[in-house]
């Protein structure tokens, strides 16, 4: 889809009542959703499910909606992205009780958890067809070498998405691995206590399971990981990353509209803009450049992740320009996503803007569908207005709303932000 919010043939704007909609439609036309990732690379060394329930009040004091949660399941890589046994709930996070009281006081505080759902790929437990670990004998879904794709070393059919390597792929081709993913993510929902979900590593499959797997298990919220590469000439991000973004809305598009995305795109520009190339951040027709610019209900902004940031730091956002990032996302259109380390771990102060830019969020009513109007895109000066009742800018050059009805309602180091 080429078309802007407003033009969308959108479900979830068409003026069906809640009743006739699927849950995911009913949340995303809501667009007050703000996440907190709540784990990083290394949260598995440290008893997190017990950090975590210590957190849960601040969290919800904080204004998070919903606390993504690395992956629950027994896996063979301690970080969770190596699932063998999804029913076995025993991680290196913490116990399935430990678990199960997190997420009780999740629910009590009013905070949704968020599964990270990883099902592009499953270990084997036995060798099976040309000697790999393609069988899962002895474990709940013990499925033989046919769920697994014929590109990673199974009986299958060929890959509908990108490889992961080194592991079997799992076949979505097949009904009876959908049927049992499905019961799978219902019991996750039903039994165990999560409300949304995380598709994890989406280019590995068609999009048009994750529309089966939302209408089968009934997320409130979904988002998916679709990181695909951007467009550089060498070493340089290029100002249009239309193509970009297109390949993740084609991919919300193929999920039915049911789930959001990551917006790659986003995070890709505004890490280059505030190096002093803030006229990045209008594209060629005057709006964000980034799936929020395109179709803010279903962009899902962040500044860093587990794999961009943290230990592994794949693509950090420039470490100095971190708030002026998030200064970015919480007052714009979209659904903004605060990374733990960044709120939790780098230094207080960090901690507390952040909670003051998400009250100013949520006093004044911003949504992922709020309007934008940009003022400003220079190389030093980056200036708009949402709603028209917030007012931003980011960057070296001074600027300030026009008008006496205006009141500085926070700044930092290089950001300020008012409001009516």
């Amino acid at each position: 889809m080429e078309l802007d919010e407003s033009q969308q043939s959108d479900p979830s704007i068409m003026g069906l009542d809640e009743s006739q909609q699927s849950d995911p439609l009913v949340v995303i036309r809501n667009g007050k959703e703000i996440i907190l990732q709540a784990f990083n690379w290394e949260s598995h060394k440290h008893d997190w499910w017990i950090n975590l329930d210590t957190k849960v009040p601040d969290i919800a004091k904080s204004g998070f909606t919903t606390a993504w949660l690395p992956p629950v399941c027994q896996s063979l890589a301690p970080e969770g992205y190596l699932p063998q046994n999804l029913y076995s709930l025993n991680s290196s996070y913490g116990s399935e009780d430990l678990l199960k009281a997190l997420l009780n006081k999740m629910k009590q505080h009013k905070v949704r958890a968020m599964a990270d759902i990883v099902i592009n790929h499953r270990v084997g437990t036995t060798q099976g067809h040309g000697g790999m670990y393609n069988r899962y004998d002895g474990i709940p879904m013990s499925w033989d070498e046919h769920a697994i794709t014929s590109c990673t070393g199974g009986r299958g059919n060929k890959s509908t998405g990108d490889n992961f390597n080194g592991v079997p792929n799992i076949d979505h081709t097949q009904s009876f691995v959908r049927k049992d993913l499905i019961d799978w993510m219902w019991w996750l929902r039903s039994s165990v206590g999560f409300q949304d979900f995380r598709f994890d590593f989406a280019k590995g499959y068609a999009s048009k399971y994750v529309k089966e797997y939302i209408e089968g298990a009934k997320p409130i919220f979904a988002v998916g990981e679709y990181w695909d590469t951007c467009n550089y000439k060498g070493s340089n991000l290029d100002y249009n990353q239309d193509s970009h973004r297109q390949r993740i809305i084609n991919w919300i598009d193929g999920a039915g509209q049911l789930s959001t995305a990551f917006d790659f795109t986003t995070k890709a520009i505004l890490q280059e803009a505030v190096k002093g190339e803030f006229w990045r951040l209008r594209d060629s027709k005057g709006k964000p450049p980034g799936v929020l610019g395109m179709w803010p209900s279903r962009a899902v902004t962040f500044i860093d992740n587990h794999d961009t940031g943290s230990t592994q730091a794949h693509w950090p956002f420039p470490s100095r320009h971190v708030m002026e990032g998030y200064a970015y996302i919480l007052t714009h259109p979209g659904i903004p996503s605060v990374f733990y380390d960044h709120f939790y771990q780098w230094d207080n102060s960090m901690h507390d803007q952040i909670v003051k830019l998400i009250a100013i969020r949520r006093n004044q009513g911003i949504h992922s569908r709020s309007s934008i109007r940009i003022l400003e895109a220079q190389p030093n000066l980056y200036a708009a207005t949402i709603d028209e009742k917030v007012s931003i800018k980011i960057g070296d050059g001074s600027w300030c709303p026009a008008g006496k009805e205006w009141t500085l309602a926070t700044s930092g180091h290089r950001y300020a932000v008012w409001h009516k």
